[in-house]
């Protein structure tokens, strides 16, 4: 079963609301929520491995036992046992056909409970569990749709309200406010946050900045839950009253996990929590719970505290609205570092390849650099952990080679290796200590190198990081939240003119550009027809594009280009590598191989970056030589 055919909506969800107003009713009193759903689970030995949301079908005594003690406990509101109930999430348990029918059922078993105690029943819905655009593959409108269906089945169910929570990134809890007004302008969304122990969302958007926006989309209800105790979510949440009079949420974990035994054990007694119910209720706070690590007991408490405290809704200021963030002007390109302005200006570019060594002794590395300064070379291209082998920081390198030797630095910057916060505090810190150059790529993954068990993050993929990249040039985080001055980076891609599925490249190329690419590379290119095939089919999305050139130095390397480096090299070329009668024939020929593929292409591209296997820089020089007055190396 796909996506599309999991988005069939009912024409019309039968609503069974309660007569009282949920809205009306939050502006006179707080409401107790319920606690953890997953912790529960857990602790009647459901194993973490299988769908939680699943339950709702195959164990629906067991959903509604927990329901009953919350409600019991005096909660007021229970949520759904469906917070990963959509197609995205449930897919990995095979269970995509089955998205209706989990959150129809999770509907029902809440709204009983409800009903028998005179409360309301939340339809919880929460993040895909997948990146979506502009930092993944999943378009927004996918997003939507997966909500969507989520929502539909909720509301048909019988839920009172919508509850979408533990959301990290903005964009994603955007789409899903918009599916729920899909389906019912009407029905009072709560849209929480998920925080850091200094009040951000994942994507960095700090409390006065997240809670402008989800106001500015239509909830009715903002929040935060999970991932901090109660400490951390009350100095966000008096952060989030000073912007907003909306009805405020607050469902904090019962504490930071520690880890006893090899089980993650939350330590927050019963009446802690219920001392910061009363200070989140005088805080302004209206929909007041639990979440990870919260049991029915806390719950109990909980609700003693607020009847105790007479907790009183205090009167909410009216909240001016502040000016809107906005980017800040981009340097121009020209003016953003030497390559840059060539770049620019339409100019030829030259760059030679120099991989990072495997020990700390960078002397071989400082020494190709100068020598190829001093025949005018423009830019040191250093790749990133090539081939997934373990090898120095490119970024170190390409700092020492900028201050040792004064030639800038392109440096590739790969997913592989961190997530997206790892990403932005990377090239923030690279923008501050000089580097300008990037050119942003997926990267190899573990098993291509000598580490095959390592792990991989791949958070986002090159067109994600482009984006991020962009952002951090205008100003702003990958929240589209300010960060003051912006960066200065040329922004660079890799192209390969030469893979099978060439539809697949073009189309994965123009996302690049649209997000903010400035430069290609391409790997090494070997036939011109499909270099001319590819240039042609950018032609709408044209950016300057640097070919790749690479001096082949014997048959047994041409022959792993083209099988296990998948580079398109054709037979007359291995034929001409083949005849070669010694190794330093065989160098010599595949110098001039790429002479005559730069000569061919020259005309053709702005650029040339020449690889110089096993650091023989001398060979890239006589390359580049063949460009006589045109390049920069021709002396």
């Amino acid at each position: 079963m796909t996506l599309a055919s999991a988005q069939n909506i009912p024409s019309s969800c039968i609503l069974n609301r309660m007569a009282i107003d949920l809205i009306a009713r939050l502006q006179t009193a707080p409401l107790l929520c319920d606690g953890a759903m997953g912790t529960l689970l857990y602790g009647k030995g459901i194993f973490i491995n299988r769908s939680y949301d699943e339950l709702n079908l195959s164990q629906p005594d067991l959903i509604r036992t927990i329901h009953h003690e919350y409600m019991q406990a005096g909660a007021d509101i229970v949520e759904t046992n469906t917070f990963g109930a959509n197609w995205f999430r449930l897919t990995r348990h095979s269970l995509a056909d089955q998205v209706r029918e989990i959150n129809l059922q999770g509907a029902r078993l809440a709204r009983e409970a409800a009903k028998s105690f005179g409360g309301w029943a939340a339809g919880s819905v929460g993040p895909l569990g997948i990146r979506i655009e502009p930092l993944g593959k999943t378009s927004l409108e996918e997003a939507r749709a997966a909500f969507r269906t989520q929502i539909a089945a909720l509301l048909e169910g019988g839920v009172d309200f919508i509850i979408l929570e533990t959301f990290g990134y903005l964009e994603e809890l955007h789409q899903a406010l918009l599916a729920s007004r899909d389906i019912d302008p009407e029905i009072p969304v709560v849209a929480q946050v998920t925080i850091d122990e200094d009040g951000n969302c994942l994507d960095g958007s700090v409390p006065e900045q997240f809670a402008k926006k989800l106001e500015s989309w239509g909830a009715d209800v903002i929040g935060c839950n999970c991932s901090v105790g109660p400490v951390a979510m009350l100095e966000a949440i008096e952060r989030v009253r000073a912007v907003t009079s909306l009805p405020l949420s607050a469902q904090p974990n019962a504490g930071m996990p520690r880890s006893v035994e090899g089980r993650n054990i939350y330590l927050c007694s019963p009446e802690y929590m219920a001392s910061y119910a009363r200070k989140f209720v005088a805080a302004g706070v209206r929909l007041v719970g639990g979440c990870c690590g919260t049991t029915p007991e806390h719950i109990r408490v909980m609700k003693s505290a607020l009847r105790v405290g007479g907790a009183k809704v205090p009167k909410v200021a009216t909240v001016k609205p502040q000016p809107t963030a906005k980017a800040i002007r981009m340097v121009p390109l020209s003016e953003r570092s030497r390559l840059g302005k060539k770049l620019a200006a339409g100019d030829f570019v030259t760059m030679v390849e120099i991989v990072p060594p495997k020990g700390i002794d960078i002397q071989k590395e400082i020494e190709g650099a100068r020598f190829l300064r001093s025949v005018g070379v423009d830019g040191i291209n250093i790749p990133d952990s090539p081939r997934a082998s373990a090898r120095m920081s490119n970024q170190a390198l390409a700092l020492l080679i900028q201050k040792q030797v004064g030639i800038e630095a392109i440096l590739h910057y790969t997913c592989r290796d961190r997530n997206v916060l790892g990403i932005q505090s990377d090239l923030l810190g690279a923008a501050a200590t000089g580097i300008r150059n990037l050119i942003c790529i997926t990267g190899d993954p573990p098993k291509m190198g000598n580490y095959p068990d390592a792990t991989a993050v791949f958070d986002v993929d090159a067109i994600g990081l482009v984006n991020i990249v962009h952002n951090l040039n205008r100003g702003l985080d990958i929240g589209g939240n300010p960060l003051g001055a912006g960066t200065s980076f040329v922004i660079g891609v890799g192209a390969n003119p030469g893979v099978p599925n060439i539809d697949e490249e073009i189309r994965r190329f123009e996302y690049k550009v649209e997000a903010g690419a400035e430069y290609a590379v391409t790997q090494p290119v070997f036939d011109l027809g499909l270099l001319e095939n590819f240039l042609k089919r950018i032609e709408h999305h044209r950016i300057p594009v640097v070919a790749g050139i690479w001096p082949l130095v014997s048959v047994r390397n041409a022959e792993f280009m083209k099988n296990e480096l998948r580079v398109s090299v054709p037979d007359s070329i291995l034929e001409r590598m083949s005849k070669a009668s010694s190794p330093e024939a065989a160098r010599e020929e595949g110098v001039a191989i790429a002479r005559e593929m730069l000569i061919s292409i020259g005309h053709m591209v702005q650029g040339a970056q020449i690889s110089a296997p096993m650091g023989r820089y001398r060979s890239a020089v006589d390359v580049l030589e063949a460009l006589g007055g045109r390049g920069a190396a021709c002396g």
